[in-house]
């Protein structure tokens, strides 16, 4: 039963992290329509590649900050 624990657990591993990788795509998209919308709302005018690395170093900070709580050590 442990061989098919295991395959069981590496499974449900990658469809974790294909489903994180999808919300991580589409939380990249939304920003850059935020960074996009708010550079023309200050009358801004940015070449398309600023646009997408601003809304990627973005997305990345708020996808770091939010797993970084769950690095924790356990006390003994």
């Amino acid at each position: 039963m442990g061989v098919l624990d295991a395959f069981g657990s590496l499974a449900s591993a990658i469809i974790a992290a294909i489903v994180l990788l999808v919300f991580a795509i589409l939380s990249v998209f939304i920003t850059v329509f935020v960074v996009d919308v708010a550079a023309a709302i200050g009358g801004l005018d940015p070449d398309d590649g600023f646009v997408v690395l601003g809304a990627t170093i973005i997305a990345a900070a708020a996808i770091l900050a939010g797993g970084s709580g769950f690095a924790t050590p356990e006390e003994k």
